[in-house]
């Protein structure tokens, strides 16, 4: 039998007993009874949102007639959501309980804080995908435990280096080959 909020059930564990924290997610785990949730815990939470969510306005989620690199804020008690058109037939939805204010960047891409908050706490989690598909062990196989194993190899292996370097920062430092050695 299939869970229901599965990513609500996970997040609120991950973060239980924590208090004046921010939270950052992906559209697996973002929902509004989450973000209502975490704020009841004094938590903020920034994630990315599905566009299947029945609590959307459908301003939202409309982009034929809004230009390019345009966003769309709505705002509710506790919640600000945005959705930025980053190119054509592209929508991009983040929903946040930080955020109060409808501030989008300057510059050519003119990106909503809240997109440019989002991409900042993320850009760990993406490092390590990267890392891990770089430098991993694992092979092709068909068989689940195995994958989850090298899986839990890599992941792991990656976290060792980070404590190293965070213990021992002069292990390497006259190295020429240091952009290789940054995280």
């Amino acid at each position: 039998m299939r869970e229901v909020n599965q990513g609500m059930r996970v997040a609120l564990e991950m973060t239980e007993g924590f208090e004046g924290r921010t939270v950052t997610v992906d559209n697996f785990f973002t929902s509004f009874p989450l973000a209502e949730e975490l704020h009841k815990r004094k938590m903020t939470v920034v994630g990315t949102l599905r566009k299947n969510k029945p609590e959307l306005p459908p301003q939202l989620l409309q982009t034929r007639l809004r230009p390019v690199l345009s966003s769309v804020f709505a705002f509710s008690r506790t919640q600000t959501v945005v959705s930025y058109i980053p190119k054509k037939g592209k929508n991009v939805l983040l929903l946040s309980t930080k955020h109060r204010d409808p501030a989008v960047e300057e510059g050519p891409k003119r990106k909503p804080k809240i997109i440019v908050d989002y991409n900042h706490c993320k850009c760990a989690v993406d490092n390590l995908d990267k890392v891990v598909g770089t430098y991993s062990c694992s092979r092709r196989s068909s068989r689940w435990p195995q994958t989850l194993f090298c899986n839990i190899l890599n992941v792991s292996a990656f976290n060792a280096y980070i404590l190293y370097t965070d213990v021992n920062p002069s292990w390497n430092e006259r190295k020429l080959f240091r952009r290789r050695l940054s995280t």
